[in-house]
């Protein structure tokens, strides 16, 4: 985990994040309390709601919130209003890897649940935010994944909502641009969090993913989702001020070509 010292580079902002209940999520959470911020947490998990207490600095919310349904975001942003009166960021995180197959293999319901969730849900948070975004001059932030610019054997839907999500970001930062507010991706590679568990399980030789994950980045192994956060943080900070419509790759350097491992 990272060592770095409290910093406020988030100080005051008030922060949407979407699926942050665990893994890279829940990391951004932590960071962007650590920095200042407060944290609004919507998940589709009703338990994570005990963790609220665990992020340092007061003013933290969590909100029970299907992501991928109309009426549920717009009572999110509601409430987000009412108890908060403004918004800074967007950080559109909430996402599923299931099924790990190749398209001709994927169901129609897999399918439509994978585009509700990673994609869907965008254009609702987008739609129903946009107006508090304005005011702030905020900005927008989107987990993807180094899969939707490379591809991934045996994971077609989900490679196609990464790919999608790295177009909209580019589509919407020049959107928004004359409101100011800035729309940028992070896109990291393997990262050791229960999603990632859960694909691995799905693998013909699941033993053997472990150590080829670890191999997978050029700068060490397998990271925890930490890295991810303080990238997120970053973004989301001021001092990403003129930055808009990147897609930040936080992957140790996988994408970067061939090479030699033992």
């Amino acid at each position: 985990m990272t060592n770095m010292p409290p910093s406020t580079i988030l100080s005051q902002k008030v922060i949407l994040l979407t699926g942050g209940a665990d893994g890279i999520g829940w990391e951004c959470a932590k960071a962007y309390a650590r920095a200042g911020a407060h944290v609004i947490i919507a998940d589709i998990s009703a338990g994570g709601q005990e963790k609220l207490a665990e992020l340092e600095g007061d003013y933290h919310s969590y909100f029970v919130t299907d992501l991928t349904s109309e009426q549920s975001v717009k009572e999110l942003f509601s409430a987000i209003e009412k108890r908060y009166e403004r918004l800074d960021a967007i950080h559109n995180n909430a996402g599923l890897a299931h099924p790990s197959l190749a398209l001709h293999e994927t169901t129609e319901t897999e399918w439509d649940k994978l585009m509700s969730v990673n994609l869907k849900a965008i254009f609702w948070t987008t739609k129903y935010g946009i107006n508090l975004l304005k005011v702030s001059r905020g900005c927008i932030l989107h987990t993807s994944s180094l899969v939707g610019e490379i591809g991934q054997h045996n994971h077609a839907a989900y490679v196609a909502t990464k790919g999608a999500v790295n177009a909209l970001t580019k589509a919407m930062a020049l959107d928004y641009a004359a409101f100011g507010i800035r729309v940028n991706a992070i896109a990291p590679a393997a990262v050791n969090t229960p999603m990632l568990r859960a694909w691995s399980l799905e693998q013909e030789n699941s033993p053997a993913i472990r150590e080829y994950l670890d191999k997978l980045h050029p700068l060490g192994k397998m990271p925890d989702g930490d890295v991810i956060a303080d990238a997120a943080t970053f973004l989301l900070s001021d001092a990403a001020r003129f930055i808009t419509g990147c897609i930040l790759p936080v992957s140790g350097g996988a994408e970067l070509g061939y090479r030699f491992t033992n």
